[in-house]
């Protein structure tokens, strides 16, 4: 039986989607075309393709509030900071986002679900190691982009006010080799709306 939770990831780029649609800006468009396809690589584990020179800029620079906050620099270190994450399952849902020639805004209800183990990486607090939780917060990403519609980096900003964490049944676990394969459905899908490279930018 699957979980109730994957309907949410298979729609959580849906605002962006519709942003896209609704835009005629060429640069704006190809700006939200990497957005969309860089959350989907990231989710289906894609972490090679999420870095390469067509989708990212040279030297990006991520900053993130989670736990204590820390800094992620160059390509190599946004590689080994995706490699690090593990076997946490990550969407968003009910998006507010903007979108300009320097980049995107965007506030949402961030998620992560994994076990108290997984979760301690990122330096959530939880009882059990072996226990199965979500954590839901309210965050605000700020992503710029450079005037080729390449991402610089990542500006993550997490109102800990509103963070929560739950125990969750098992049953209502999604294993993140199945997660991986829903962004990965949802990558053919943008493909089949967008042709062929419609992340890249030509002026």
């Amino acid at each position: 039986m699957a979980s109730k939770y994957e309907a949410e990831v298979y729609r959580c780029m849906d605002p962006a989607i519709a942003l896209v649609e609704s835009l005629d800006n060429p640069m704006h468009r190809a700006i939200l075309k990497n957005y969309c396809r860089h959350v989907h690589l990231e989710g289906g584990g894609m972490f090679k393709e999420i870095t390469a020179p067509d989708m990212m800029a040279d030297d990006p620079v991520y900053h993130f509030t989670w736990g204590d906050g820390f800094v992620v620099k160059g390509r190599a270190g946004v590689s080994d900071f995706y490699a690090s994450i593990g076997d946490v399952v990550l969407w968003n849902s009910g998006d507010q986002i903007a979108v300009a020639d320097w980049g995107i805004a965007d506030e949402m209800w961030f998620h992560q679900m994994a076990t108290g183990a997984e979760l301690k990486k990122l330096g959530q607090q939880v009882e059990k190691d072996d226990g199965l939780y979500i954590a839901h917060s309210r965050q605000a990403f700020i992503w710029p982009y450079d005037e080729n519609a390449l991402l610089k980096g990542e500006h993550i900003y997490e109102d800990k006010a509103t963070l929560t964490i739950e125990e969750i049944d098992p049953a209502e676990y999604m294993t993140p080799q199945r997660v991986r394969e829903i962004h990965r459905e949802c990558l053919t899908d943008l493909e089949e709306r967008w042709g062929a490279e419609y992340w890249v930018y030509r002026p």
